[in-house]
């Protein structure tokens, strides 16, 4: 007998269809927005032991089911999720985050027009733990980022945005800090919310040298279908 939950057939196929990439070692999914990653106060079921209690019923696994967290996405944010199904990847992509050798390409969209094309943002963000939330501060660790337009809607404006560091909501902080609040980010000055709580942001590409294949790993996560009139380009 399973030591993880039963799973009807219907969220069975839905797990089966967010994934992007799997094997022995790696286990690449497309989260939603408002999904959490890894446990937390709230008590919601996180995405971890969704996807061990998925693998045990699809591969017929009666017991332990071994699903590591090296990469981790805010609640509200959504798109490509890594995860280690082995201890070996776990600890080897722990290690090629730490060293940057793992390339994130996040998309945004904010309803205010940057200052230029392209930029890259250098700052130094502060982390307040009650609020969870990030402060532009002298006294903060530095924070940098590359953002480019690439896209305009009748409304909104579509951000790429190239990670250099990765600290606490740094590209929320950092792009709500240049005037442009994420659409629906409401905790960094966005004007109202999104219908499904969520914000735009999107975890759009990885890239990186696979942990023990050293084979390339080239992923990139669909745009939400609520993002109207962003083409996947």
């Amino acid at each position: 007998m399973s030591v993880y939950r039963n799973i009807p057939a219907e969220e069975l196929r839905d797990i089966e269809g967010r994934i992007l990439y799997e094997d022995n070692h790696i286990l690449i999914f497309n989260k939603r927005t408002g999904e959490i990653v890894q446990g937390d106060k709230t008590g919601d079921e996180p995405l971890s032991e969704t996807l061990k209690a998925f693998i045990a019923q699809r591969d017929s696994k009666p017991g332990q089911v071994f699903m590591g967290v090296p990469h981790r996405l805010d609640r509200p944010v959504s798109g490509v999720c890594i995860f280690a199904k082995t201890s070996k990847a776990l600890e080897r992509l722990n290690q090629m985050l730490r060293d940057g050798d793992i390339h994130k390409t996040y998309w945004a969209l904010t309803a205010e027009k940057p200052p230029k094309e392209s930029d890259t943002l250098t700052d130094f963000l502060v982390r307040n733990e009650s609020q969870n939330k990030s402060y532009v501060s002298k006294n903060g660790k530095e924070a940098r980022l590359k953002y480019t337009l690439i896209q305009k809607t009748e409304r909104y404006y579509l951000l790429e945005v190239q990670l250099y560091t990765g600290r606490h909501h740094q590209i929320r902080c950092q792009l709500s800090h240049m005037g442009c609040p994420i659409k629906g980010d409401l905790k960094y000055g966005a004007k109202r919310s999104n219908p499904d709580g969520g914000i735009s942001l999107l975890a759009r590409r990885i890239q990186f040298i696979h942990p023990v294949k050293k084979t390339e790993v080239d992923i990139t996560a669909p745009v939400p279908v609520s993002w109207k009139g962003i083409e996947e380009g």
